[in-house]
């Protein structure tokens, strides 16, 4: 495998690439090349928040929290961890890390060593690209920069160097000792002593190796439009076409005058801070900056011209060492003086601002006391307590507390700043679209029965069921409109006629009905299933989906038939078809109208923890890969079938490094719902889960299902009608189910029967309070995580 280590530098188009590596993130990994989310979600920030001198802390640090040796040594084994499942679940060929700090920060040798102890587990091949500007271009940009970051010291502490012999080294002496509760940080104070190109490469390439070092001109013309994926191509080795990019504006550049208020603003907050009485939060210190902000040009780099000619004779050696150097773009711009600080306008005085800041800075100073006490109490093994559990409690809803252990409110702690943290911005259907009403011109009939090839049984459906009477038919009905040929369901132990029903559905030739109650070993369900593989309609079929009675399969895109879906993954063999959990919509009683119109709330579609969330179900071609068929996906892969499987995931991008041998729920990297889903209705009305934690599971008989199993599948925070669409096919399907007088007939006993049951159960102490303390429940998606994570780890 080959490391690509993109080292920034800063303010030379970094964002840019890491927008659009994460844009195509997915789209890349089918190509073998990975842009891992442990680092960070684009600007690989904890990689080097995690090499950078212990001493050395920067605001980065600083403001995450990662302050002290040991936080950074724990931050620095997650992220080698992490690197190394995300390398052995996707097996690249090309890994990429980008952290734009690291060539502007990292100054010496023991830092550049733990950066390569940590990667060379992973690869010895490493190179080290950096994108560079010509140097007063990129100082202009990168001074500006600084000063809002905090720096106190002009321009001319550069210009002031331009004849030292070695400008790295007088850069560096110039550079304060940290403290960072004064506001000092190395790497804002110190002048640019990166400018020096040559000593820069030299500084990697002793570490790294000779010739380890690439470096490339930042183009803004190339960077902000969409051949910007040629400069990612050129920069990573990528030989493959991956598509365009969108256009994009880089950040404005301060106007020269509001950096030249922010520096003066600066030299007078880091005197206060010097006293030691008071700690600005780089919160504070941002706002403060921003309040002070003037329109007008940025800096001029033509008024740099010392430093263009400081170093212009490295150009030539360095434009013919490194191709990736446009000689054209390291040309300076034109002269235009020397530089003085722009004049800061309008009669502005810092000391009057700073005195009307004043009650800001102290509270800053008293949030700071806050969270350093919450570190002295996790070090000591008693956090959430004192402040810190009463902040959290402040953003704990009442009805939450009522139920979160101390574990639980941890686990909400952690998940804020988390990238667990559960949202619903994923994927191209936004939560506005999921909300409104569907009305698009579906047809109103049911998919076509499909003229099938002699001794071909379609695409089927392989289930098991248990006292699910209510709800057989509208399931039945539901798949048979979308475009699924039949059905093999296995039953066992019925006592309110589901069997029946499906016995005379077998009599109609709509299901092949068999008796499971003799099932052996631990589980009905996979006995039923090591049976099923046996049976002609399984050996016949051209698809197959192992799904339960309360999963529904949503086509999310074109006219909701799976003959819409096949047609935009024509290649693939494996479906991933991720669950998206659906709560009791606070419906309580038992109703005999379709569950897909009566239950809409939901989780939201980001939420990689707790692990049922994103479990999923595989619907596969029959092309014998497998030799096992199990709960959520087919197993025991057959070696010389290997090169024949295509496995997707529910957006149709590729996830067959991931998934092709093993795993049941989709990962951060695997998610997708674009074009399918798995309608995962757990709970349905309140009554009915009451029948449900009666009964027992179909899959493990020996687990009840108590308020625990509520918490952690009433998601109900979020809206999703897109299967609504497909009500008119339901119901023109459903009538000529219901046309049947005898299926009609037990269809309503059985919704008969389970109605008296919840209503015995209603009688019954122990599930009359199970019913009232689930319904009191109320739980934002961040509480439900936190609660079953502490779940998780409590038993």
């Amino acid at each position: 495998m080959k490391i690509h280590l993109h080292i920034g530098l800063d303010h030379c188009g970094a964002q840019r690439l890491q927008d659009v590596l994460a844009e195509k993130r997915s789209q890349l990994e089918g190509k073998g090349v990975l842009f891992p989310r442990t680092p960070g979600a684009k600007n690989h920030t904890r990689l080097f928040m995690a090499v950078t001198a212990p001493d050395a802390v920067d605001p980065l640090r600083f403001n995450r929290g990662f302050i002290t040796e040991e936080k950074q040594t724990a931050l620095r084994d997650q992220i080698a961890e992490g690197l190394a499942r995300d390398v052995e679940a996707a097996k690249p060929e090309v890994l990429i890390l980008s952290a734009s700090q690291l060539g502007t920060s990292l100054t010496s040798r023991a830092e550049l060593e733990t950066l390569r102890d940590l990667l060379t587990p992973l690869s010895k091949d490493i190179t080290v690209t950096a994108h560079v500007d010509e140097p007063a271009r990129l100082l202009a940009r990168a001074y500006a920069a600084q000063v809002m970051e905090g720096r106190a010291r002009g321009l001319d502490l550069e210009t002031g160097l331009v004849d030292a012999p070695d400008w790295w080294e007088a850069c560096l002496a110039l550079a304060p000792d940290p403290a960072a509760e004064r506001g000092q940080f190395p790497n804002i104070q110190t002048p640019a002593f990166w400018l020096d190109y040559q000593r820069l490469v030299r500084h990697w390439e002793a570490t790294f190796g000779a010739g380890s070092v690439r470096l490339r001109s930042y183009d803004p013309d190339r960077f902000t439009g969409p051949d910007v994926v040629d400069e990612l191509a050129a920069c990573f080795d990528i030989t493959e076409q991956f598509g365009k990019a969108d256009p994009w504006t880089p950040p404005a550049e301060p106007s020269a005058a509001w950096v030249a208020r922010s520096r003066q603003m600066n030299d007078l907050l880091l005197r206060l801070l010097s006293e030691g009485k008071h700690v600005l939060t780089r919160t504070y210190w941002k706002r403060f900056m921003d309040e002070i902000a003037i329109d007008g040009p940025p800096i001029a780099s033509g008024t740099l011209g010392l430093i263009s000619d400081r170093f212009a004779r490295d150009r030539e050696g360095l434009c013919a060492a490194h191709p990736g150097l446009d000689p054209a773009r390291m040309e300076p711009d034109a002269p235009e003086g020397p530089w003085r600080e722009a004049g800061t306008r309008n009669g502005y005085r810092a000391s009057q601002y700073l005195l009307g800041w004043m009650w800001r800075v102290e509270r800053s100073t008293a949030d700071h006391a806050k969270a350093k006490l919450a570190d002295i109490a996790e070090l000591n093994g008693e956090a959430p307590q004192g402040e810190t559990r009463a902040k959290i409690k402040e953003a704990v809803t009442p009805e939450a507390m009522k139920i979160m252990s101390p574990l639980a409110l941890e686990k909400f702690a952690s998940l804020q700043t988390s990238s667990f943290k559960p949202h619903n911005r994923l994927g191209r259907v936004n939560e506005e679209e999921l909300a409104a009403p569907f009305e698009p011109a579906y047809p109103t009939a049911p998919a076509p029965v499909r003229p099938l090839p002699a001794g071909s049984t379609g695409r089927v459906i392989v289930g098991c069921m248990k006292n699910e009477a209510p709800y057989i038919l509208e399931w039945i009905a539901y798949h048979r409109a979308v475009g699924f040929d039949t059905f093999l369901i296995y039953t066992n132990d019925c006592t309110d006629g589901t069997d029946k029903i499906l016995a005379r559905l077998d009599e109609l030739g709509i299901v092949h009905h068999r008796n499971n109650d003799k099932w052996e070993g631990n589980s009905p369900q996979q006995y039923a299933l090591d049976n099923a593989l046996e049976e002609d309609v399984i050996r016949n079929a051209e698809w197959i989906a192992h799904i339960d009675v309360d999963e529904f399969v949503n086509i999310r895109c074109g006219n909701g038939t799976l003959d819409d879906f096949f047609e935009r993954v024509p290649a693939a063999t494996n479906v991933s078809m991720t669950w998206r959990l659906f709560g009791h919509n606070g419906v309580t009683a038992l109703e005999d109208r379709p569950v897909i119109e009566q239950f809409t709330a939901c989780a939201p579609k980001y939420c990689p923890k707790p692990h049922t969330v994103w479990g999923f179900k595989t619907m596969f071609r029959n092309i014998g890969a497998y030799e096992k068929l199990s709960c959520h996906r087919p197993n025991k892969l057959v070696d010389d079938k290997i090169d024949q499987v295509a496995w997707v995931n529910g957006s149709g991008l590729p996830t067959t490094k991931e998934q092709i041998k093993n795993g049941w729920r989709s990962s951060k990297k695997s998610i997708g719902y674009d074009l399918i889903q798995l309608n995962h209705y757990a709970l349905r009305s309140a009554e009915s889960y009451l029948v449900k934690r009666q009964r027992g599971r179909a899959l493990h008989v020996d687990r009840s299902i108590g308020l625990n199993y509520w918490i952690r599948m009433d998601w109900s925070n979020y809206t999703d009608v897109t299967i609504t669409r497909n009500l008119p096919r339901l119901r023109a399907e459903m009538g000529a189910l219901m046309a049947d007088d005898t299926l009609r007939g037990l269809h309503e006993a059985g919704f008969a029967w389970h109605k008296a049951k919840a209503e015995e159960l209603h009688g019954i102490p122990e599930f009359q309070e199970l019913y009232e303390q689930a319904l009191e429940i109320k739980l934002t998606e961040t509480e439900r995580v936190a609660i079953a994570l502490a779940l998780d780890l409590e038993s």
